[in-house]
């Protein structure tokens, strides 16, 4: 379990805190959706999580254990993160790519070939082909396939997700969504899942947490919220995939 106790972020000269006194605990093998206009916060909360920022007051606790007196490179080596854009390191071939983090851990060199190529294979691009590519070899989408494999690398349970698929098209999005999807329940993984489109919060999640100007608006499954939204912002958010589906259905009626 993650609990986050009134975690209040506030960068000096702000004119008021990225993120207020959220208090959120998130299950062992939940995936939870953190939804939110740019600026609301979801981002900020979390890097909390693995300490990429210190927050300014409150407490976290990871399985337990309070992370913010834990080493912090220690906490992040536990969790994998996976971010929009795939950071792959241009010179280092797919293989190095994912090995990267076993690596640094001290895992001997068959362990890691023999895990590269199971992550290879489970994120669906054939090991022998793509072992010895080179990034720039590889599409957009094949590269953020490889992003995953190597945040999984190191075997954490712990998933946080910033806005993975965002940049990528969508076909290409929903099919790499619906993977990961089936990946977090094969391998029973915490996932905290950051974006900001609702359509994708609704699919993927088993929780979606609502954030505004900082502040937890409200969390609760995807029908909860559908049935009864806490405010007006809300209500909006859960309108957007229907208004997007009926402008839709409008153009497809005045098409010639």
């Amino acid at each position: 379990m993650i609990e986050l106790q009134g975690i209040t972020k506030a960068y000096p000269g702000a004119g008021a805190p990225s993120v207020s006194a959220l208090d959120l605990a998130i299950e062992d093998r939940e995936f939870l959706v953190l939804i939110g206009e740019s600026g609301s916060g979801k981002t900020t909360t979390l890097n909390m999580i693995n300490r990429l920022v210190e927050p300014t007051s409150g407490n976290i606790r990871v399985d337990g254990e309070d992370a913010l007196a834990a080493d912090p490179v220690a906490l992040r080596r536990r969790m994998g993160y996976v971010f929009q854009g795939a950071g792959l390191f241009p010179h280092l071939t797919i293989a190095e790519n994912v090995g990267i983090t076993p690596r640094l851990l001290g895992w001997p060199k068959p362990e890691i070939e023999a895990r590269t190529d199971e992550l290879l294979a489970l994120v669906r691009l054939a090991p022998e082909e793509y072992r010895n590519r080179f990034p720039r070899e590889l599409s957009g989408g094949q590269q953020q396939r490889v992003a995953l494999a190597r945040a999984l690398a190191a075997r954490p349970h712990i998933m946080l997700m910033d806005e993975p698929f965002g940049a990528l098209d969508p076909l290409i999005r929903d099919d790499l969504s619906e993977d990961y999807r089936r990946i977090h329940g094969d391998l029973g993984l915490t996932t905290i899942f950051v974006t900001h489109d609702m359509t994708e919060a609704m699919l993927l999640g088993d929780r979606i947490a609502v954030m505004k100007d900082g502040l937890l608006v409200q969390v609760g499954t995807p029908n909860e919220l559908l049935n009864a939204p806490a405010d007006d912002f809300v209500r909006a958010l859960i309108e957007t995939p229907k208004t997007r589906a009926r402008r839709l259905a409008q153009a497809l009626r005045d098409a010639p």
